[in-house]
């Protein structure tokens, strides 16, 4: 990773911090920070990574603003984090879709629904759009199933690539090895603190939202948000196997169980991004990066639009709104699948891979007899 104003801020920041210690028993970034005694930029992206933003260590911090220190933990980790989405985004191009987020979602969003009502009306009768379908197969009348896969898979695919090499790109910067990531306990280390938000518990009580005051709720709303997006994402991946291999076309019963797993993972998402967006207008703005409000409330709002009109769509699939309905949510689900790399939303894939590191670690593999402890671990027991 490039040296930026970001990275030098937060060298400075860690190295205050590694003097100072008092966090030392709150987030994992401390912990992996007291194991360093030098700071390089694969380190900072790393760090920055690991942090939740759970603000706790900015209130506990004696050397916050407006000491002349001036330690802003959460606010320059967040900063170095962007500056780690662009610089590990691939393809490399691409990358400058960071630097105005929100503008980008919002057009890609709308580019997409206006190409499937275009492609739709193109390919169909348009009075179809506005007739009641009802049967197996009646959103295929309304959308051909070659369109409908080639658009939704083209892009999913797409998506899954870059992620994949975004990873690797971090992977390699910060440090890791590709036999690492086959790790047993490591490995269940970090799954368990990934699937239970461990970090945004921060020093034990919660995260600092509002002020000084302990909150468990924006842990709560992202559990529901992202146990809601893998229920989607099973609901989708069911519907598949009963469409190919069960030879059942959609739509399907309210109870059956691809629409249960997207019913009630469209609930989740609903109730998990809309509480995370109010989480974020009454925070206190002091620890935040607010040049980066603007792409964190594109991908919250492009998530709930996405569950909003995917139950909507349930709500009046045997309507004359279906059509429309039906190729808006295709449409918000496209930009949805082509942004993913190129938003807020890449924080799941590196945060992951910080907590993995972090677990490595926690957990190194014994060194073979006769040799020489490294300056890590030298680090870690200063």
């Amino acid at each position: 990773m490039r040296e930026t104003e970001a990275t030098t801020e937060a060298r400075r920041a860690m190295e205050v911090c590694n003097a100072c210690r008092y966090c030392e028993g709150f987030c994992a970034v401390f912990p992996a920070m007291t194991m360093r005694r030098e700071f390089s930029t694969g380190d900072l992206s790393y760090i920055a990574n690991l942090c939740h933003n759970c603000k706790g260590c900015y209130y506990a911090c004696q050397y916050a603003p407006p000491h002349p220190f001036n330690i802003n933990v959460p606010q320059v980790l967040a900063q170095v984090r962007a500056d780690t989405y662009e610089e590990y985004a691939w393809p490399g191009p691409l990358a400058g879709l960071f630097k105005r987020n929100g503008t980008v979602v919002s057009l890609v969003a709308a580019a997409g629904i206006a190409l499937v009502l275009l492609l739709t009306m193109a390919l169909v009768d348009h009075r179809v759009l506005y007739q009641p379908q009802v049967g197996p197969g009646a959103f295929y009348r309304v959308i051909p199933w070659w369109l409908m896969t080639t658009l939704a898979g083209g892009t999913f695919l797409f998506s899954i690539l870059a992620l994949v090499m975004g990873f690797r790109n971090f992977w390699r910067d910060t440090g890791g090895r590709a036999d690492e990531l086959t790790r047993g306990r490591p490995l269940m280390v970090a799954l368990h603190d990934i699937l239970t938000l461990k970090n945004l518990g921060g020093g034990g009580g919660g995260c600092n939202d509002r002020d000084e005051a302990f909150s468990q709720s924006r842990r709560r709303f992202h559990h529901a948000m992202f146990y809601g997006f893998l229920l989607c994402f099973a609901s989708t991946s069911t519907a598949t196997v009963y469409d190919h291999f069960l030879g059942l076309e959609a739509p399907y019963a309210f109870f059956s169980l691809p629409v249960q797993l997207g019913f009630w993972g469209g609930i989740g998402m609903v109730v998990g991004t809309a509480g995370l967006i109010w989480a974020k207008i009454v925070s206190d703005p002091a620890p935040a990066a607010r040049n980066l409000l603007g792409a964190d409330y594109a991908l919250l709002v492009l998530l709930l639009l996405t569950a909003s009109t995917g139950l909507l769509l349930l709500a009046l699939r045997e309507t004359g709104a279906m059509g429309v309905l039906l190729a808006v949510h295709l449409g918000i689900i496209l930009a949805l699948f082509l942004v993913i790399p190129y938003s807020k939303m890449v924080h799941g894939v590196y945060r992951s891979a910080a907590l993995l590191r972090h677990a490595l670690e926690r957990h190194p593999t014994p060194p073979p007899p006769g040799t020489a402890p490294s300056d890590r671990a030298l680090g870690s027991a200063a």
